[in-house]
């Protein structure tokens, strides 16, 4: 495990936020745009996947922050307020590198795709998947801590999932601007079911810009895991980063009853995700 870094106070952190973005504004013409996105799934060891990219010494990661949400819920914004966020281009050009950043909702998000295709073609999405029981539960815990949730109970919070996000994908659509609470933190389930949002990101910016990574198999295998995503992205070999395992959260058990009752749930879209990435997920093996 690398050492702790010192925690920076929220005001001060904010502060150097608002001076990056004026900096990165008033700079946006001269700076590039990301080659890659970590799109999602939340949940599903983004964070860590992130930094373990960031140590590689040919990608440039956005200031202060790991993802822009501009695809999902800036997109209001400009393209020239998003660019703002990454380095300058003769950065780039020193450094051969390639900006990136992480926002799981991108995957989630009706809209975000579209607007990826449009204003960044031939962008790689990189997509993390886990157990998409276990992936559920662990969302609805971290939601409740960050206040995001105010039903408490796992099980209560899935059962009302279907009337909570009843109709919001149209919603969105129909309102590109505007933001949905219950779309953004309460798709426990929904979000679980990848095949549905990989073949609609397949379809966007086509099958072979886009690598799923188990992320069971990044966690306890990672070296031949980051192989594969470098590759992928068309970096060039560097020594191994730091593998850590980040933004854990202690969690109630889940009962196996309902474990299993989910479980078979999601069996079709894993055979469909296995049919499309040509791996049986680890949850499946």
């Amino acid at each position: 495990m690398s050492a702790a870094r010192p925690r920076v106070p929220p005001v001060a952190y904010r502060t150097a936020q608002r001076s990056a973005r004026g900096v990165g504004r008033l700079t946006a013409a001269a700076r590039v745009l990301p080659s890659f996105l970590i799109v999602g799934g939340q949940r599903c060891g983004t964070t860590s996947m992130f930094k373990a990219l960031r140590q590689h010494p040919a990608t440039l990661a956005p200031v202060l922050h790991k993802g822009v949400h501009y695809f999902d819920v800036h997109y209001d914004r400009s393209l020239n307020w998003y660019r703002g966020h990454f380095p300058l281009r003769t950065t780039a050009l020193r450094t051969r590198g390639q900006a990136f950043e992480s926002s799981p909702y991108y995957m989630f998000h009706p809209l975000a795709g579209e607007r990826i295709a449009r204003d960044l073609p031939g962008v790689r999405l990189l997509v993390l998947v886990r157990d998409p029981v276990e992936r559920a539960h662990s969302a609805h815990a971290h939601e409740l801590a960050r206040g995001y949730e105010t039903i408490t109970s796992f099980e209560e919070a899935i059962e009302r999932e279907p009337e909570r996000l009843v109709g919001l994908d149209d919603w969105l659509r129909a309102h590109p601007h505007e933001q949905s609470h219950a779309h953004r933190h309460h798709g426990y389930l929904a979000r679980g079911r990848y095949i549905d949002h990989l073949e609609r990101l397949a379809a966007l910016v086509g099958q072979d810009n886009i690598l799923v990574v188990d992320s069971h198999d990044f966690f306890t295998n990672p070296e031949p895991v980051h192989d594969r995503v470098v590759s992928f992205l068309g970096l060039p070999p560097a020594a191994y980063p730091v593998f850590d395992r980040h933004n854990s959260r202690e969690r109630s058990a889940l009962p196996p009853a309902l474990y299993r009752r989910l479980s078979e749930q999601f069996e079709p879209y894993d055979e469909k995700l296995a049919a499309w990435t040509g791996v049986t997920p680890s949850w499946r093996r």
